[in-house]
């Protein structure tokens, strides 16, 4: 909630405009605004909730982690398609059950999200 809380009080300082001409605060103090709507309903929410004890299993962690570094060099060096695919089914392999129908569903539908980005919104995504 502080960090939404300075970004949105140092986006103040640009014009924010209206929502038909937008200034180049106003994206900055949407988000921060609502991320600390988000944090203050969390803060809320914790009070009324009886805490749970986390615990952390470092092999779960390190999959996770494997995961993003290998789609990043994925990606950089092969293609992102390549990098999704080995993200989803190393990142699978954390959680309690393992499924290859699944993880390729899951896959086809990142790669399809990939090519929506790339052929809708014109980002140039290296997916070949």
């Amino acid at each position: 909630m502080a960090i939404a809380l300075v970004f949105g009080l140092g986006s103040l300082n640009y014009q924010i405009g209206h929502f038909s001409r937008s200034g180049p605060g106003l994206f900055p103090i949407m988000v921060s605004s609502m991320l600390f709507l988000i944090g203050a309903v969390s803060v809320v929410r914790s009070r009324f909730v009886k805490p749970v004890p986390l615990n952390y299993n470092m092999k779960n962690i390190a999959l996770v982690l494997m995961g993003l570094c290998g789609f990043a060099l994925l990606s950089q060096h092969v293609n992102m398609i390549a990098g999704i695919v080995f993200l989803v089914f190393c990142v699978s392999f954390a959680g309690t059950t393992y499924s290859v129908v699944r993880n390729i569903k899951i896959s086809a539908g990142l790669i399809a999200i990939a090519f929506a980005f790339r052929y809708l919104l014109g980002l140039q995504l290296p997916l070949f």
